[in-house]
């Protein structure tokens, strides 16, 4: 299983969990892309400009722009992610909390906020809170807020166009003849 086949099947649980619905999840998604196809820069309505810089790098180092997809920023994940913020504001603490949290840890081990680390060292950084099992007690605050963050990450890309189209999503088509499942499929299902 490749990384993008973990994050799809990562994306299908996270918004029960995080307390938002499917019915959400679409008008955040339309709201991406409105702000998406605006000629302007998006202007955030929760995010200060510090965060909204963070939370562009991060959701970029979370879903990155590959050969086959655009990254997490050309799927509008942080338009989508400032409206949940403003749609559910018991995300507002935590977020806005981890955020913190990533900014002090990154000026306390490098001199400097995560946005303008080295990209190896926001991914050392990350590398330390991404994995829940493995990570230090002194780190889970940063835990809690990197599982929080990286399933809003993954719920706006796909429900995104770039992640729908990454998907190959036809939607509701008519079929003329059921064929059954793909072979290719069958066989990466095991």
């Amino acid at each position: 299983m490749d990384r993008r086949e973990m994050l799809q099947l990562l994306a299908l649980s996270p918004l029960p969990a995080l307390g938002i619905s499917p019915a959400s999840v679409e008008r955040a998604a339309r709201h991406a892309r409105e702000a998406a196809g605006r000629r302007s820069a998006y202007a955030p309505v929760f995010f200060t400009a510090a965060e909204w810089r963070t939370v562009g790098v991060l959701a970029d180092l979370i879903v990155p722009r590959d050969e086959r997809s655009g990254s997490a920023t050309d799927a509008g994940v942080p338009e989508f992610i400032d409206f949940v913020m403003t749609e559910y504001p018991s995300h507002q603490v935590p977020v806005r909390g981890g955020l913190a949290w990533l900014e002090r840890e990154c000026r306390g081990r490098y001199g400097k906020g995560f946005a303008d680390c080295a990209a190896a060292d926001q991914t050392a950084l990350l590398d330390a809170i991404a994995y829940p099992r493995q990570a230090a007690a002194e780190v889970s605050q940063g835990v809690a807020f990197f599982n929080r963050f990286r399933d809003l990450v993954l719920s706006g890309f796909w429900s995104s166009k770039v992640g729908v189209e990454d998907l190959g999503y036809l939607g509701n088509r008519f079929v003329a003849e059921w064929k059954g499942c793909p072979v290719e499929a069958r066989e990466r299902a095991g």
